[in-house]
């Protein structure tokens, strides 16, 4: 039987006070909650606690046992798109978001539905639909309040008992091609969100901080210096301008910071991760040269005000997409014979990062995967001894990671008890080219793609840069030593995030739509159990009444999935194929999953009758790759978040074709509207896309 305080808060439940029970199942969400390494009954941020480790205190589950783990409960959602949230659990609430950015809290122990929260994204975006995409990473919790980001850049704040908006401010300007897939980040009293946009328009990247009560602007910080003539915002904007060159500033610069965010409560520091240049190509944005800082950077900040501290840049001059929006993780480190306040940092450039957080001075910097753009790491300098060929200053170049970086986004977790971090790796090898670019008159894209490259695609096959073909690992990685404790080779590329536990486990959903446990240490595996679907989110872990739950949203998202392409799309998680689920394991569980639908690589539709014009064609690709690729997949191959265009009876249709594109028929499932898109450009696209069906159509069988 359950204990009392448990029947509390499902009484509460019931009447929707979620949070008021009392006794030691509830407390405040605070900086002292997000500080308690020890507690591991919830899971209160993206990262489990401030220091992001991802690492739970909970073993009633451990390696012996969690052979018997089972599904306890699950809930099939409406959403149709990627789910790549952690979800987070605060006095037997789950709280997540999902497509749409709607928002739900629901039971943690059965997952009824106790409130949504829909922000009506379609009705507020307007223009901004054209560019990011509707999945987010996760929201906070602070005090009484749920606090979220929209991808048409709004910062939100809801009641966490009933789901009711408290205040709403929008953090971008809305004439800018800006949006948001992050999570927000809350410390005293403050919530700090960033934003994305880099490749869609002449964009200078920024964070800022507000109010966690009411939503006002405390404080936002540049990324990237402005126009000198205009004078700088303060001493490190005009540091950081001595290190570009030409008119930077024309061409937004970048930097944005959309992901790794760290709040360090001992220091009272604030770690940011910044992105990359824009555009990626340096030759056309500071064609002098320079570092231009503070992109692909960690900068620290002061709370209070977002005055700089120190930063530590990973790749200075960055023409690859090589950001640092990776996970900024703390973690208390043994090393020469002292105990050392560590950042492990593990970024796009394929080098993982222990950064002394008192200094920001680099401790240790080691290659996880090929890396062909450096050799290494200076110890001294810090800086990378870079390979000159890397930056395709001669047409192309093939180059070690590719702009999908050797580590993305998806979460890394970090076990004290083990010492290893755990992530996802990416290993394949891309070519950059800027041939047939007039870097002299280059202008920065409007609502539409552009990197200032002619070229940066998968190299032929696998694209793997490993000669057993593998693309993807699961790794465990030694800060100490200083290398590879273990690996796990992978079905694809796009892996999600991992958690890990003191029941000496590390938990990891895979691509291939399997869930699957390891022993921490060695790296054996224990456990699987197959979703039925793709998995982008990462997992976390809680307890209620005694009773330790595992618990992952399935569903097939994230960029990596939205561009596609072949690697992609031959994992069958095709749009609409497959249910979307929030599901909860535990050694208890009885409930059985329904099956799901199996994978399905999508077939072209034939039409030959169409009749495709070459030209015609031709001048669709390019208005593709600005306008549809981001969403639809590279060569209209969908990875699987929206439909395959090359199986779309709508294309065939003139009229049926500009309803949509133009007219904004489908607006509401996050197809966003062209309107000024001429006729002329419809008709190419529609070429194209039949080009490539077609194409598929004749492609002989392996």
């Amino acid at each position: 039987m359950r204990d009392p305080a448990a029947k509390c808060w499902q009484l509460l439940l019931v009447i929707g006070i979620a949070s008021a029970c009392s006794g030691s199942d509830a407390r405040v969400v605070d900086d002292a909650a997000l500080s308690d390494e020890s507690r591991g009954e919830d899971w209160l941020a993206f990262g489990r606690t401030l220091n992001e480790q991802r690492f739970s205190p909970l073993q009633q589950i451990d390696t012996a046992n969690v052979k018997d783990l089972k599904v306890d409960w699950f809930i099939d959602l409406p959403d149709k798109s990627g789910l790549v949230s952690t979800p987070l659990v605060s006095n037997g609430v789950l709280y997540f978001i999902g497509s749409m950015n709607r928002v739900r809290a629901v039971d943690a122990t059965s997952g009824r539905l106790i409130w949504t929260y829909d922000p009506r994204v379609t009705e507020q975006a307007g223009d901004r639909m054209r560019v990011g995409w509707d999945h987010n990473r996760g929201i906070a919790l602070w005090r009484d309040k749920v606090i979220l980001a929209t991808w048409d850049g709004r910062l939100i704040g809801v009641d966490a008992a009933t789901g009711r908006e408290q205040w709403s401010t929008m953090t971008v300007d809305p004439t800018k091609a800006l949006y948001i897939t992050g999570a927000p980040k809350v410390f005293k009293d403050k919530v700090i969100i960033g934003n994305g946009g880099t490749e869609q328009g002449a964009t200078r990247g920024y964070v800022t901080a507000y109010d966690a009560a009411t939503g006002k602007q405390a404080w936002r910080f540049y990324i990237v210096p402005g126009n000198p003539a205009d004078g700088f915002e303060n001493a490190a904007m005009e540091m950081a301008a001595k290190t570009w060159t030409g008119e930077w500033w024309k061409f937004g610069g970048g930097g944005n910071a959309w992901h790794g965010f760290t709040y360090d409560a001992e220091l009272d520091r604030l770690y940011i991760g910044t992105g990359n240049g824009s555009p990626w190509n340096r030759k056309i944005r500071s064609p002098g040269g320079g570092d231009n800082l503070f992109l692909s950077s960690i900068v620290a900040l002061n709370p209070d005000n977002g005055e700089y501290i120190w930063h530590y840049q990973t790749a200075p001059g960055e023409s690859w997409d090589y950001n640092s929006n990776m996970d900024i993780v703390l973690a208390d480190l043994p090393l020469g014979g002292r105990t050392v306040k560590a950042i492990l940092h593990a970024p796009k450039n394929g080098f993982f990062y222990v950064i002394d957080r008192e200094t920001g001075k680099l401790i240790s910097a080691d290659a996880f995967t090929t890396t062909t753009w450096a050799t290494s790491i200076d110890s001294v300098t810090g800086r990378p001894n870079e390979n000159p060929a890397a930056r395709y200053e001669h047409g192309s170049a093939i180059v070690i990671p590719g702009p999908v970086g050797a580590h993305n986004w998806h979460a890394m977790s970090f076990n004290p008890q083990t010492g290893l971090a755990y992530y996802p790796a990416i290993h394949m090898s891309y070519t950059f080219s800027d041939s047939g670019i007039d870097l002299a008159t280059w202008k920065s894209p409007i609502w539409k793609r552009g990197t200032g490259t002619a070229a940066a695609s998968a190299t032929s096959g696998a694209g793997s840069s490993r000669s057993d073909g593998v693309v993807g690992s699961l790794q465990a990685w030694d800060p100490v030593r200083r290398k590879l404790a273990w690996e796990v080779p992978l079905d694809g590329f796009w892996n999600p995030g991992t958690m890990t536990s003191a029941g000496n486990l590390v938990f990891q959903g895979r691509a291939d739509g399997n869930f699957v446990a390891y022993d921490a240490t060695s790296g054996a595996e224990l456990w699987r159990f197959n979703v039925g679907s793709g998995i982008s989110a990462p997992p976390i872990t809680y307890s209620v009444a005694g009773r330790q739950y595992v618990a992952l949203l399935v569903g097939w998202g994230g960029a990596g999935a939205a561009i596609g392409g072949p690697l992609i799309a031959a994992h069958g998680w095709a749009y609409g194929a497959q249910p979307r689920r929030l599901i909860a394991f535990s050694l208890n569980g009885t409930a059985v999953l329904p099956p799901s639908p199996p994978p399905v690589v999508v077939s072209p539709l034939p039409a030959r009758e169409f009749g495709v014009n070459a030209l015609l064609a031709e001048q669709g690709r390019v208005e593709f790759a600005e306008r549809c690729g981001g969403c639809h997949g590279g060569g209209a191959m969908s990875g699987g978040i929206t439909p395959d265009l090359r199986a779309s009876g709508v294309v065939l249709s003139e009229t049926g074709f500009a309803d949509v594109v133009r007219g904004g028929s489908r607006v509401s499932s996050g197809m966003p509207a062209y309107r000024q898109i001429t006729d002329d450009k419809l008709l190419a696209l529609r070429h194209y896309i039949r080009q490539r069906a077609e194409a598929a159509l004749t492609k002989p069988p392996k």
